[in-house]
């Protein structure tokens, strides 16, 4: 897939060009079902299937509080794009003066003009321009007057039991209270985030015998506190393992982090960039009497893990 993060390095338009366009937070199952949607249509038309997506995303820049935190950022969010087929990924950089095109230029100007779009892939509740100010009803007056075509791709619902409409939101919302199970059905993959190992407190292999990978964190949409059973991808492998997030309130030192205990696993990877996939999650943080005890509560943690991983390999 080739990544476009200027729009000046586009020479000439696209061949038959079919456009989606959208933040694709997360990448979910909805996001995945346009991006199929514009590959079929360029497959037909012998064009070229592409993806516009904003950075940053564009609530960051209007927004004066609020902003959600970010489910994918955009390593992630492209390699996701990618793997789902698309050829070109346009990033467009996301300020206030691009917040100010109208939606007839947009159009015109960048998609037709520019981008050489013969269709486009939205959904219907797709709005673009200025303030919001371009419809379904502007997209379609417009599309007769320069000769595009409008695929509208239906919603798509969540199932089993989680009744509504997929969406990044619901996605958050999930991941922040523990549901990973859930997340997974919307995502279409295990919630994932992504790190670099970084020195600890010098206790997980010293005091109680399970050392850890103590993640920064690079991504922005932390799971709920608590213990899980996970997947650690590092150097092109896949490992086991059980994380926790929160405070290790044992300890008492009021510090949060993310730490990691891969299974069957004893290289030094201090530096080193992991990414962690969250399968299910065990229980609550807990304080324990002593270190003794806690230990012993990580090793039935392994145990649970281990056969939870084994079901869902």
């Amino acid at each position: 897939m080739k990544i476009i993060e200027n729009i000046n390095e586009i020479e000439k338009p696209y061949n038959n060009a079919v456009v989606t366009i959208g933040n694709f937070d997360g990448v979910h199952i909805g996001h995945q079902a346009l991006l199929h949607t514009v590959i079929e249509k360029a497959d037909a038309i012998n064009g070229t299937s592409i993806a516009m997506t904003f950075n940053p995303h564009p609530i960051r820049v209007l927004a004066k509080n609020g902003q959600p935190p970010l489910i994918t950022l955009p390593e992630q969010k492209a390699e996701l794009i990618a793997r789902a087929g698309i050829q070109v990924l346009i990033i467009v950089p996301f300020t206030k003066d691009f917040a100010t095109l109208g939606a007839h230029e947009f159009i015109k100007s960048l998609l037709v003009e520019k981008i050489g779009m013969k269709a486009i892939v939205v959904g219907k509740d797709y709005t673009f321009g200025r303030n919001k100010e371009g419809d379904l009803n502007l997209l379609r007056e417009i599309s007769n007057k320069l000769n595009f075509d409008i695929i509208l791709v239906d919603w798509i619902q969540a199932s089993n039991g989680l009744n509504r409409r997929i969406s990044s939101t619901k996605v958050r919302e999930l991941v922040m209270n523990g549901k990973m199970d859930d997340a997974k059905k919307i995502l279409g993959r295990y919630y994932q985030i992504r790190g670099t190992v970084a020195g600890g407190r010098n206790r997980g292999g010293k005091l109680l015998g399970f050392p850890t990978a103590n993640i920064n964190l690079h991504d922005e949409l932390c799971p709920k506190r608590g213990i899980y059973a996970v997947t650690v991808e590092h150097g092109g492998k896949s490992h086991l393992g059980v994380a926790n997030i929160g405070y290790s309130p044992t300890f008492d030192d009021h510090i949060f982090t993310v730490e990691v205990h891969i299974l069957d696993f004893d290289k030094n990877i201090y530096g080193d960039r992991i990414r962690v996939n969250f399968i299910e999650r065990l229980r609550d943080e807990k304080k324990f009497k002593s270190i003794e005890a806690l230990a012993g509560q990580i090793r039935k943690d392994i145990i649970h893990a281990r056969k939870i991983l084994a079901g869902a390999a």
